[in-house]
């Protein structure tokens, strides 16, 4: 059985409706615990309920967005080696359909965020609209591009302060964004390497050189490391056994960051998501930093 037949058969386990709303991408959402986790929070029952809440919210809203990109893209991504599977391209799931249920979860997920906390509506709203207009046209912008796409990741890590009422320290929103452009540039070159000479035919690669995203995505993770840093040194006052656990996140922190690097430079991190689900060592690393960074937050 040939490969492509391989990826229709997993993709046929789920209805079409369904897949088109892209489930396995839902992994992103979990950037809504970070703001809650980071204050020492998370385990405040209402804290909790209001995160899973805005994970609920953020899975609606973004299966919104992929329906009206796949509905847009839909001629372009049945080029693409592996997009043409996706439901609406390959003729399972009608334009019509589609973008009445992309109307359907935006409504649920706007009328979840705003009953959880109004800024949580807000938030969700700013989301919905970038990514629209980067659907529209932004997504042919050079560098705005990237900002677009990377508000993502850094609107869904603040969704978890406000649906709490948790206020964000700068070192937490410098993390949070920069690590959004980390992914998004670390996405974009993976994808120029897996295209190779077909890259020019997607408008959001055309302009891009493979060095230009490498010294974007290296810069970001820099800036991410030394602003995480910066976050622990803040931490040390409190932590137990007089060991500075946080400050020793650092290391397996940083080593994650390296071992996705090693993805982006192989050209495999084209779809975040499946690095995270797949990586076997990197979901080691995240365990081993996460060890460190639980104690020195919620241990006293």
């Amino acid at each position: 059985m040939s490969q492509n037949s391989v990826v229709e058969v997993k993709q046929s386990a789920l209805p079409a409706w369904l897949r088109a709303m892209r489930p396995k991408q839902w992994v992103k959402n979990i950037l809504v615990f970070a703001a809650p986790v980071a204050a020492g929070a998370l385990f405040d029952p209402r804290v909790l309920v209001n995160s899973l809440w805005a994970f609920v919210a953020f899975s609606l809203i973004s299966a919104s967005i992929y329906l009206i990109n796949d509905v847009r893209d839909v001629d372009a991504d049945r080029l693409h080696p592996k997009k043409r599977f996706r439901p609406i391209a390959a003729g399972e799931l009608g334009k019509g359909p589609a973008t009445a249920l992309a109307a359907v979860t935006m409504a649920a997920s706007l009328g979840i965020g705003f009953w959880v906390a109004p800024m949580l509506g807000v938030t969700l709203a700013i989301y919905w609209v970038l990514q629209v207009g980067y659907s529209m046209f932004l997504k042919h912008q050079p560098i705005i591009d990237l900002a677009m796409v990377s508000s993502g990741f850094l609107l869904r890590a603040i969704a978890g302060g406000v649906a709490s009422g948790i206020e964000l320290s700068q070192w937490f929103l410098l993390v949070a964004c920069f690590g959004s452009l980390y992914m998004v540039a670390g996405k974009r070159y993976s994808e120029m390497k897996e295209l190779g000479s077909e890259a020019g035919t997607r408008a959001s690669l055309e302009r891009y050189s493979l060095s230009y995203l490498r010294f974007v995505w290296a810069i970001s993770c820099s800036i991410v490391i030394m602003s995480y840093s910066l976050w622990t040194f803040e931490h040390r006052e409190n932590e137990p056994w007089g060991v500075p656990w946080t400050t020793i996140s650092i290391v397996p922190f940083t080593l994650a960051l390296l071992r996705y690097a090693m993805d982006i430079d192989a050209g495999n991190a084209g779809e975040p998501e499946d690095v995270v689900l797949n990586d076997r060592v990197l979901q080691a690393l995240a365990v081993l930093w996460m060890i460190p960074l639980g104690i020195g937050i919620f241990v006293h």
